[in-house]
């Protein structure tokens, strides 16, 4: 585990860490079980199941971040298309996410708000 460090310190470190994306995960995937999983790739640094916020359910996917790249790629290259916890996985480099667009057709340029009076 990281260092005790401020939020925005430490969510900047974690951005430069090698990071992949894991998909088709199990529903019975559990950060746990995916860190063990990827361990025989190298130190996993951080390893987590996305979970829908309402159910706390499995979305199905997940991010494992490693101490170095060399980890990183011999997970893609080892992992990919093997079998984690009764599924067939994908693993592939993670794409750091830009900033949502948010010029749908209900985006008016401002935030939430409640009901009228």
């Amino acid at each position: 585990p990281l260092p005790f460090l401020p939020k925005k310190r430490l969510d900047h470190l974690r951005a430069a860490m090698p990071k992949v994306f894991v998909g088709g995960l199990s529903w019975d995937t559990t950060d746990d079980s995916l860190r063990r999983g990827f361990e025989v790739c190298g130190e996993v640094i951080y390893a987590k199941v996305v979970t829908d916020r309402d159910t706390g359910k499995s979305r199905g996917f997940g991010f494992v971040e490693f101490g170095d790249q060399a980890s990183c790629d011999n997970a893609i290259a080892r992992l990919s298309d093997q079998e984690l916890d009764g599924r067939r996985i994908r693993v592939a480099h993670a794409q750091e996410r830009g900033p949502r667009d948010r010029s749908g057709p209900y985006d008016r340029g401002y935030g939430g708000g409640g009901g009228g009076g």
